[in-house]
């Protein structure tokens, strides 16, 4: 039941958040950085695709993702249709992978050992944390376009 939610939720924040990238009128637009801005829309985005196949498809899902996260800060201009493409791959590893867990699976210890979370370690505790590292990002990006994405 647990991971029918989290399906529900990450696919809505997920094409979400295709639409903020959609909406940008100059496609340029999505990797621009002002001052007090730290990070573009589309490093945002490239920073959630490789964070959510990472967490979810290689650690739980066994995919042989590869990380490469200072790449999703450095780079720069990948188009928008590739991005979006990565989006929707995305939402298919992570409809697959959490289809797969069962109740018992989400109390179990999650794989990777992160020193942030001493108190609770379970793979649903895990699961929740990127939901909501998703959704705060989401955010990021909602009010990156509408300050630099007119």
């Amino acid at each position: 039941m647990f991971n029918q939610i989290l399906i529900t939720l990450y696919q809505r924040n997920l094409n979400k958040l295709k639409e903020e990238i959609s909406a940008y009128s100059d496609e340029s637009k999505i990797w621009v950085i002002e001052d007090g801005i730290s990070n573009s829309a589309g490093n945002l985005t490239l920073h959630l695709i490789g964070n959510l196949n990472h967490f979810i498809g290689a650690v739980l899902g066994e995919t042989g993702y590869v990380r490469e996260r200072d790449k999703e800060f450095s780079l720069k201009n990948i188009p928008r249709n590739q991005m979006l493409l990565s989006i929707d791959t995305t939402i298919a590893v992570i409809q697959f992978t959490l289809s797969k867990l069962t109740e018992a699976d989400m109390d179990k210890p999650y794989p990777e050992q992160l020193p942030a979370f001493k108190d609770d370690n379970s793979t649903r505790f895990m699961l929740t944390h990127l939901s909501v590292h998703l959704a705060y990002h989401l955010g990021q990006i909602n009010y990156h376009r509408r300050l630099i994405g007119k």
